[in-house]
């Protein structure tokens, strides 16, 4: 009998339906299982997997020649989310299921050789790929990926613990209940880092603040101890909440990635992510076989934190020009083209020098101006013109240090955050702009006019700093956030001013080798 079972593949973020192809073969031929349609090695083990799950579940395979196609060919499978499947696959070939027990169910998921089903990756793509698909009437999941699954609510999602359940539910035997729906997104922040723990600086609150609210990448230059990597951790806390599309995007990609805590439904806060300075090119942007998602789309829609900035490998940085840029990573490889997300909120911190304490007051910096010239060129122009604001973080004085005043909440700052946000989504509700940030040349002309008092000021940094035109660029993006802040439909001199003063850094430590 042949017989033909659902299943479903991830592709990047993105899924599509496969269909498991079972030819249970007959007693005349020789005894054997032959696996076709581009599998991987994981795929191609699933048989061994199978055999050992249906005999420790008191079901015997007879000795024939089974074959499964896993349809289209042309697709590469990977992974072990294959084999229940395929272990379904065999079951109705070998006539222990019948037509009606499985049509219109959609399967996926890894077997243990006792017959547990394991979790796999990619689960909530899967189900998103299946809503509004009329011929699906459910999707079985193992138990540990259902509420990661019933996030998307119009797909009716089972999740099976073992093997035997599942038959006795695909049966009707004994109904499983369907997956709760986690669609709901609520943002708690728990015990997370506060504002109000961060002592002086207020420079650079006023710059993370502008940073939040339009989407702009900030870095933090100070010497040692200054709170470069206090203030950076709390990004976070201000960024505006997640949406409910913002938390499904960012789900899959870390469902795909593996990095979802087991038994989870949608993330409810935005990423922060913190990679060392040994990172790998790969690691960093993606890559590997199959394609998986790096640090820079794990920070999607949240905050890639880079400590020590010029300790990076300088190729590695420069990877990072693209995706910051355009927002999405392209992985090519020979049999396909993977797309990630990667629109990221960079905060990266470094020291001004070697020894830490170039233009510090209170020490002395023991570093020559070729060490510091050779430390702070491996910072590129073209990513610094990247990067929107520039802050100088100074070390805290002794009365800062003493003091027990408590500084303002995260909650205060990220309640003008999502104001200036809401100003934003008006302004670019007919494009698929959410922020400042974003605007390409068309919006700058449109929305960032300045008047002649403040486009003379901004030619006048131009000149003195040396700014590129991406930079100037930059400058107008951040001058139409504090406006945004302040509540103004129009960029005022004030506005740049500030904005300018965010590209001080240009002239004062890059530009000083």
């Amino acid at each position: 009998m042949l017989s033909k079972v659902w299943s479903a593949a991830t592709l990047g973020i993105d899924a599509t339906r496969i269909i498991v192809e079972v030819d249970g073969g007959s007693y005349a031929a020789l005894p054997g299982f032959t696996l076709v349609g581009l599998p991987d090695a994981a795929v191609r083990e699933a048989y061994s997997r199978v055999r050992s799950a249906l005999h420790h579940c008191g079901l015997w395979m007879p000795p024939r020649r089974i074959t499964v196609n896993l349809s289209p060919a042309d697709v590469k499978k990977e992974g072990s989310s294959f084999d229940l499947p395929i272990a379904i696959g065999i079951l109705h070939a070998l006539e222990f299921l019948r037509d009606e027990e499985i049509a219109g169910r959609v399967f996926t998921g890894e077997l243990s050789l006792d017959g547990t089903i394991a979790p796999i990756r990619g689960t909530l793509s899967i189900s998103s790929a299946l809503a509004g698909d009329d011929e699906v009437r459910e999707l079985i999941v193992p138990m540990a990926n259902a509420a990661e699954a019933a996030a998307v609510a119009s797909v009716r999602v089972i999740g099976a613990a073992h093997l035997t359940s599942l038959i006795a539910h695909l049966r009707g035997d004994t109904p499983l209940p369907r997956a709760l729906s986690c669609s709901a997104v609520e943002f708690d922040f728990g015990e997370a880092a506060d504002f109000a723990d961060v002592r002086g600086q207020a420079q650079a609150k006023r710059a993370l603040e502008v940073a939040a609210a339009g989407g702009h990448n900030v870095m933090l230059v100070g010497p040692p101890g200054s709170g470069k990597t206090m203030l950076a951790k709390r990004l976070p806390s201000i960024l505006p909440r997640l949406s409910s599309d913002e938390a499904i995007t960012t789900t899959k990609i870390h469902s795909v990635a593996g990095t979802l805590p087991k038994g989870s439904g949608l993330l409810a806060k935005r990423p922060f992510r913190a990679p060392h300075h040994t990172i790998s090119t790969a690691s960093l942007v993606g890559g590997g076989s199959p394609p998986r998602p790096g640090e820079v789309s794990l920070s999607h829609h949240g905050v890639l934190f880079l400590d020590e900035l010029p300790e990076f490998r300088r190729d590695t940085l420069e990877v990072m020009r693209q995706p910051m840029e355009d927002g999405v990573v392209t992985i090519g490889r020979v049999t396909r083209t993977v797309t990630f997300p990667a629109r990221f909120t960079l905060a990266a911190a470094l020291n001004p020098c070697p020894c830490g304490y170039f233009n510090d007051s209170r020490h002395e910096c023991s570093c020559s101006q070729i060490q510091i010239a050779r430390y702070l060129a491996k910072i590129s122009g073209p990513l610094l013109d990247r990067i929107d604001l520039q802050v100088e973080v100074p070390a805290l004085t002794a009365a800062e240090v003493s003091s027990t005043a408590s500084g303002e909440p995260s909650s205060a700052i990220r309640d003008r955050v999502e104001q200036a946000r809401t100003i934003q989504r008006e302004r670019f509700r007919r494009t698929s702009m959410q922020c400042n940030a974003e605007m390409a040349t068309r919006s700058l002309r449109r929305h960032c006019e300045l008047d002649a008092p403040s486009r003379r000021l901004l030619e006048q940094a131009m000149t003195r700093l040396g700014l590129s035109a991406r930079a100037y660029d930059r400058v107008l993006k951040v001058s139409r956030t504090i406006a945004d802040l302040a509540g103004s439909g129009h960029i005022e001199t004030a506005h740049v001013a500030e904005a300018v003063q965010y590209r001080a850094l240009d002239r004062s430590y890059f530009r000083s080798g």
